[in-house]
């Protein structure tokens, strides 16, 4: 008699894998995000400074680009199942922290480290999941895979601001980030058992602590000069030593950078004019969510309306990006990555149009509303495919983990810094009277007049995200060539 040696059957994917890493996606872009609507709520509750509330909707985003890269590459050499366990508690952590955040003096530190802590959360869920949709799926699986998986990023970024307003309204702001550390625990229990996946033989590579420590200083102090500079003074002694930290910080992290030789920022990948173009315009059209918390505060600061009916406006904003996103898929495939993308730029900065006219009254600004978040949808779901596949597809093998890295960053860094920006304008402006008082002269605001100044604020800091669109326009016309990949 002889015996047979049969090898191990490798794991497939299931659905109870699938939506446990699809819980721990939705917690940070359903739940953690639902600060750009709930902000005024959550500040009038804490009893903290405007332009601290600012800070931490930023900061979540911030910390979420600034580790993405760290995690990727530290799930592929420890594990990704792991690193993804370790997201989903620190998730249940940051969330805790927030929800329980006391009112008075330990607001401020609770706050802020829930929501740091929410943005290191993502940083480990969001590559280590992908990286294990395409190590235990594959074909037609591991398509249906990507679409569930960008469904409850993109579907999650739609739905957070009408999520967030209902549950403040009907709950509590507080509701949100109980409810957000139970899903990630029920994503624990779901992904828990799954075979280990890394990447074999890289263990032994250094980790990069000088760049990453450079980088985290230079973004951090970056934040701190963008939306404190107003409240303390661009020319006070704090934040001219911000910017010193900032050039010292950035200097030294591009020299350790260009000599690393396991930089966790590849800088060859920017000799790729294509990749860099598509990564310049991810990072400015994904800073347009700016416009977000500037309209949203606008209609509630200004118009008296409360976080659930502000969410509401944006009902369309979620249909639409969800709706689209395949169509974003289609046209690659019939008119390659240039048209759809200067198409989504150009519906997005058209959804921002719409939104600029604050002089008119409040119910025709509503469907003004309405019509610019459907439009925004449309735009970025129109951007969003054919944009990663020109920064993906013209990379070498060798290269596309640390491109989609960067190019993953260039998305939460845009984020992060666009919000911060926008809300930086609209609340220094508007908490001024006389700051753009020569708007007045140019428009005519019907209506109420005790809220000009709000009204006014909100057309500059819209403007800045109009000028983003531009930015990323122009990135678009001078990279990516015209016509169909070959």
């Amino acid at each position: 008699m002889t015996s047979t040696a049969t090898s191990p059957v490798p794991y497939k994917g299931n659905d109870k894998l699938l939506f446990g890493m699809i819980m721990g996606v939705i917690a940070f872009w359903l739940f953690a995000q639902t600060t750009l609507n709930i902000a005024p709520d959550m500040q009038k509750d804490l009893g903290i400074d405007s332009n601290l509330m600012n800070i931490a909707v930023a900061i979540t985003s911030l910390f979420s680009g600034m580790f993405i890269v760290v995690m990727g590459g530290l799930a592929d050499r420890v594990g990704r199942v792991r690193i993804m366990m370790l997201g989903f508690i620190l998730s249940i952590i940051g969330a805790l922290m927030i929800a329980m955040a006391p009112t008075g003096t330990l607001a401020i530190p609770f706050l802020m480290v829930g929501r740091a802590i929410q943005g290191v959360s993502a940083a480990c869920i969001m590559p280590a999941s992908l990286a294990l949709v395409k190590s235990y799926w594959d074909g037609a699986e591991r398509q249906r895979a990507v679409s569930m998986w960008s469904i409850g990023s993109w579907g999650g970024s739609g739905l957070c601001a009408l999520f967030g307003g209902l549950m403040t309204q009907n709950f509590g702001w507080r509701s949100i980030f109980f409810a957000c550390a139970a899903v990630s625990v029920l994503g624990m229990l779901m992904i828990r058992g799954t075979p280990e996946s890394k990447v074999q033989g890289n263990s032994n590579a250094k980790l990069d602590l000088a760049g990453i420590v450079s980088f985290m200083v230079t973004m951090v102090a970056l934040q701190i000069l963008v939306t404190q500079g107003n409240k303390y003074g661009w020319a006070s002694p704090a934040m001219l030593a911000m910017l010193a930290i900032t050039v010292v910080a950035g200097a030294f992290f591009f020299y350790v950078e260009s000599r690393a030789g396991h930089a966790f920022i590849d800088f060859k990948l920017f000799n790729n004019r294509i990749f860099t173009g598509a990564t310049i315009s991810n990072f400015m059209l994904n800073g347009v969510a700016g416009m977000l918390i500037v309209s949203l505060q606008l209609v509630q600061l200004g118009g008296n309306l409360n976080a659930q009916q502000a969410g509401m406006l944006t009902l369309g904003y979620a249909i639409a990006i969800i709706a689209f996103i395949r169509v974003g898929e289609k046209l690659l495939q019939r008119f390659g990555s240039r048209k759809p993308m200067l198409w989504g730029c150009l519906i997005t900065g058209l959804s921002i149009l719409l939104l600029m006219p604050t002089n008119v009254m409040l119910e025709d600004y509503k469907y003004l509303a309405i019509i610019s978040y459907i439009l925004f949808g449309i735009g970025l779901a129109f951007y969003a495919t054919p944009s990663t596949d020109a920064a993906l597809s013209n990379l070498p093998a060798d290269q596309a983990g640390s491109g989609a890295g960067i190019y993953k960053m260039a998305s939460s860094l845009g984020g992060a810094f666009g919000v911060a920006i926008s809300a930086a304008i609209f609340t220094a402006l508007r908490a001024n009277n006389d700051s753009i008082h020569w708007l007045e002269g140019v428009i005519t605001f019907v209506g109420r007049q005790d809220n000009v100044a709000t009204r006014e604020a909100a057309i500059i800091a819209l403007a800045f995200n109009l000028l983003m669109v531009v930015l990323a326009i122009i990135s678009i016309m001078r990279t990516i060539p015209k016509g169909k990949k070959a």
